[in-house]
């Protein structure tokens, strides 16, 4: 029978590490000259280190090649170094809207001079919902919340089980007002698309609409709204589709509007890929962009500069959205309270297809 090892000399920190041949933390101690439970302060990062025991400690770890066992720190300290990106989308528009690639790459470059880990959780049910929701209390140190829809239950959740959390958009802040967020102009970009159609003579203007149940296309829609009627132009309900953020979607509600109102001429989408799936329906239907009809897109993604021709678009500075959401929740998680919610100033970039 073989006989039980005894895991108590190295503790939780050395799991595994004696039979792996890896440096332990007594060697650790041993070679800096100081106690066992300094360089477990030193690796938890605790104040309580003079600066000459901390300077010893990080010349053996470096010495010996020491790496701490994250799971057992985490066990001490309770923390995973992690904060988790919850996107409320289906994959397929996660994978096919480089908008959510920019924000993944924006949140990434805001993690780059910290020591959390970023983990990625897409829900798309409501059984995804509980599930993830639970993972996320259970395994991460925060959240950042994207995408989310009006009947969406993580924020809530999270905000329940008093898990730091930033949301992106403000879609929450009735129903759940201690989550901070941050968000575009949503409302404020929508008018200005408008308003540069109008400066270019068009009357009849279309709006392909993101999914309604989502604040920042509803924001979007009421921007369309108020720029025509600040111009003296009727809302007319039947040149609004809704195109779900979708390049198919905007394809068939351009289709869709076309068949309505075969004289539009101008046309707001409430995304880029929405518009140039919108700009694909003009060319089969024969018309010429800009010359019968102009397209204004909304994000400023890399879809804009690639389609025929490069699409005149609202920017949401995605860059800063992303750095703003992990410093508001860098100080949830240091315990403050972030005062102030964050609206960000969108931009007309003008291209080809006005």
């Amino acid at each position: 029978m073989t006989a039980p090892t005894d895991t108590k000399a190295g503790g939780p920190d050395e799991s595994g590490a004696q039979a792996l041949g890896q440096p332990t933390l007594e060697q650790v101690a041993s070679i800096a000259g100081v106690s066992r439970a300094t360089v477990s302060r030193v690796i938890n990062d605790s104040p309580r280190v003079s600066e000459t025991a901390l300077a010893r400690v990080q010349k053996a770890i470096a010495e010996l090649g020491y790496v701490p066992n994250r799971a057992a720190r985490s066990l001490v300290t309770r923390r995973s170094d992690s904060i988790a990106l919850i996107v409320s989308e289906q994959d397929q528009r996660v994978f096919a809207d480089p908008f959510f690639g920019g924000i993944i790459r924006a949140i990434s470059a805001g993690l780059a001079e910290t020591h959390l880990q970023l983990v990625l959780l897409m829900t798309q049910n409501g059984h995804d919902h509980e599930r993830l929701g639970g993972y996320a209390k259970a395994h991460v140190d925060g959240a950042l919340v994207v995408s989310a829809h009006d009947s969406d239950p993580i924020p809530a959740i999270l905000a329940e089980a008093r898990l730091p959390t930033v949301v992106m958009g403000r879609s929450f802040q009735t129903h759940v007002p201690s989550l901070p967020w941050v968000d575009a102009d949503n409302f404020g970009g929508g008018r200005t698309a408008v308003e540069h159609l109008y400066s270019k003579g068009r009357r009849k203007i279309a709006h392909i609409a993101g999914a309604t149940d989502m604040h920042a296309a509803s924001d979007r829609h009421r921007g369309y709204r108020e720029g025509l009627e600040a111009h003296g132009l009727a809302y007319d309900p039947s040149l609004v589709v809704e195109g779900h953020f979708l390049e198919q979607g905007g394809y068939e509600a351009m289709n869709e509007l076309l068949t309505r109102h075969p004289d539009l001429d101008g046309l707001f989408s409430a995304s880029d890929l929405m518009a140039s799936g919108a700009l694909h329906a003009l060319a089969d239907s024969g018309r010429t962009v800009p010359a019968d009809v102009s397209v204004v897109g909304f994000d400023d993604t890399v879809v804009a500069s690639h389609t025929r021709p490069r699409l005149t678009t609202v920017r949401q500075p995605i860059d800063v959205m992303g750095r703003m959401m992990i410093e508001l929740l860098m100080q949830k998680m240091a315990g403050a309270s972030p005062v102030e919610n964050v609206v960000l100033d969108t931009e007309l970039i003008l291209r080809d297809s006005t």
